[in-house]
């Protein structure tokens, strides 16, 4: 039998672990436990020092297994996994314990987090006992990409793929492409028209060898995994077109938040009052009207409209604010004589040239009024005979203190974003993960922002979480990067931590197959036993928990390696409770 010898990590992590941890206690203390060849503390096991220092430790101590204490294993266990493989040690005889997200963070108390975390890496230290050696498997890479969406996002994505000598399958659920971005008039701090930056693109798209278009289509089902996917595509004459792919890349982008619910506002009661999409169409055609034709003396611009509100939506929108301020600038250079009054809740002038955008918006003889979006939003209501407005908007003015009425013969409401009707279904056929508010969840905010948990799946754009169109067109070219790179190694390294079925044991039952998340399982008709695709499993557990007889097991996550690190960690959690 193998002689087990651990290697066993603490990290400071900083001040993260260190300040709530006695992590040289901790380290000491795992010297003693069975198996345990050496036991150090570091204060960042993620750093290149900090990875040397296992790889020369494996080396010189001929150690086999390895556990690190760090943070969560979703930041940093490939890297020490990669870590292993650089030593020569298959990377899945590794275990990693998280002691900062399960310890330092949550605790309050230095003796007991330390105690908490000798268990949990006690525990650790037990399991890793029992891993075993897993081979990686590696998948051909079809070069063909879908695309869904033909937004900015969507349309730049396709001309960087298209461009690199790639297949671009684009799907357009409406009748033309643009997106948003095709119906605005000029774009924010520099006031570029959106025109003659989209309309080259679409053109370039629509006629480039390399890309198909599909318009007035919908993605029917998605089959298959990164590399090798199927898609049945249903267009308005409903007919059915195959296609085959490689990877599939998100771009579907939002929709504007209806205000009718919003009593306040009077909006399809008061024909005065607007969203700012109707306005862009006004900018469009060349002409700020009111609905009786006249032109507007006060013109009025409401920010936050179904955004960073409790009843409706409680994150920002990003682009509402400055786009009341091009708004303002449109308009005092079309109606020189105008009152234009700002009613906003914040300003929010993040992005390059946004902040001197405001302050040069601020000298052209604009009102900014401030109201309480939680507590107290303005209320418009139609005008008197006598007022010289058509409407006023009763608010509480916040830097006044003082109750005022705004005239107003328009009313712009900056309308947020928020994630479209469709987005369930899309998710549900792409396999990825929705937030509360509708819009799709990357792999990791910070360290993968455009990858999903489903691999060969990208989410770019506003999909994602409402953003300009910079930040679109920045996600799109980043997700292409990692298609390209992918395609250019001609193969991807898949999940091995994956079911397995034993068939002796398998009744049949079929019940795998229905909770799969990843429809990962399917029936073997002529030996009655269900059967796993290895690279369409993620390896969740989800069947191996719902298996009446037992026959499924979960590679890396077995019953003795899951059993042994709960013993682990009682058997010291016990230990230092007697001491």
């Amino acid at each position: 039998m193998e002689e087990k010898r651990i290697g066993v990590y603490v990290c400071w992590c900083g001040n993260n672990i260190a300040l709530m941890v006695d992590v040289e206690a901790v380290s000491e203390e795992m010297k003693k436990l069975p198996n345990v060849i050496i036991a150090k503390n570091y204060k960042y096991m993620c750093s290149d020092p900090g990875q040397d220092m296992i790889i020369k430790d494996i080396k010189e101590h001929n150690l086999n297994r390895v556990v690190v204490a760090a943070c969560s294993p979703r930041m940093h266990e490939l890297t020490f996994r990669k870590a292993l493989e650089n030593a020569g040690l298959n990377p899945y005889m590794f275990q990693m314990a998280n002691i900062r997200e399960q310890v330092s963070w949550v605790h309050t108390n230095k003796e007991e987090a330390t105690k908490k975390a000798k268990s949990l890496i006690s525990g650790a230290i037990n399991r890793v006992n029992f891993h075993e050696s897993l081979e990686k498997r590696s998948v051909d890479i079809n070069p063909a990409t879908l695309i869904i969406g033909g937004g900015i996002s969507g349309i730049s994505a396709a001309i960087e793929l298209a461009d690199a000598d790639k297949k671009v399958f684009l799907i357009e659920k409406t009748d033309k492409l643009g997106g948003y971005a095709a119906n605005i008039d000029l774009t924010f701090p520099y006031m570029y028209s959106a025109g003659q930056i989209i309309e080259p693109l679409i053109s370039k798209v629509q006629n480039h060898k390399h890309i198909s278009v599909f318009i007035e289509s919908e993605v029917k089902e998605i089959f298959g995994y990164i590399g090798n996917f199927n898609a049945n595509i249903i267009s308005k004459d409903s007919f059915e077109t195959e296609l085959k792919f490689g990877n599939i890349l998100v771009a579907t982008g939002l929709k504007p938040f209806d205000p009718s619910g919003i009593e306040n506002y009077g909006y399809s009661k008061l024909p005065g009052v607007i969203t700012s999409l109707e306005f862009e169409k006004m900018l469009i055609n060349g002409s700020i009207r009111t609905k009786d034709g006249d032109i507007p003396k006060n013109v009025a611009i409401i920010h936050c409209v179904g955004s960073r509100n409790k009843d409706y939506h409680e994150y920002c929108s990003r682009t509402c604010c400055m786009t009341a301020l091009k708004y303002a600038n449109q308009v005092r250079s079309a109606l020189p004589d105008s009152n234009i009054f700002q009613i906003y809740a914040d300003m929010r002038a993040f992005g390059k040239g946004c902040e001197e955008f405001y302050t040069q918006s601020s000298r052209k003889d604009i009102m900014f009024l401030m109201y309480d979006q939680k507590n107290d939003l303005p209320v418009i209501k139609k005008a008197k005979a006598g007022d010289n407005c058509e409407m006023l908007i009763e608010m509480n003015e916040r830097l006044s203190g003082e109750d005022i009425e705004v005239p107003a013969d328009l009313v712009i409401l900056m309308v947020g974003m928020e994630g479209r009707e469709d987005a369930k279904q899309i998710s549900h056929t792409v396999g990825v993960s929705l937030c509360g508010n509708e819009f799709y969840i990357e792999k990791h905010p910070k360290l993968d922002p455009v990858a999903t948990t489903t691999d060969g799946v990208y989410v770019v754009g506003s999909c994602q979480a409402p953003k300009d169109i910079p930040d679109s067109v920045s996600q799109a070219r980043a997700a292409t990067a990692r298609i390209l790179a992918t395609i250019a190694k001609g193969s991807v390294e898949v999940e091995v931590t994956t079911a397995f079925i034993n068939e002796k044991i398998c009744c049949g039952c079929q019940f795998c197959i229905k909770v799969c998340p990843y429809t990962a399982i399917s029936f073997d008709e002529e030996n009655n036993v269900s059967v796993v695709n290895e690279v369409l499993c993620k390896g969740c557990g989800t069947c191996g928990s719902a298996c009446p007889s037992g026959a499924i097991t979960s590679k890396h996550f077995t019953d003795k390696q899951i059993l042994s690190q709960i013993e682990g960690l009682l058997a010291k959690s016990l230990e230092l409770q007697e001491v």
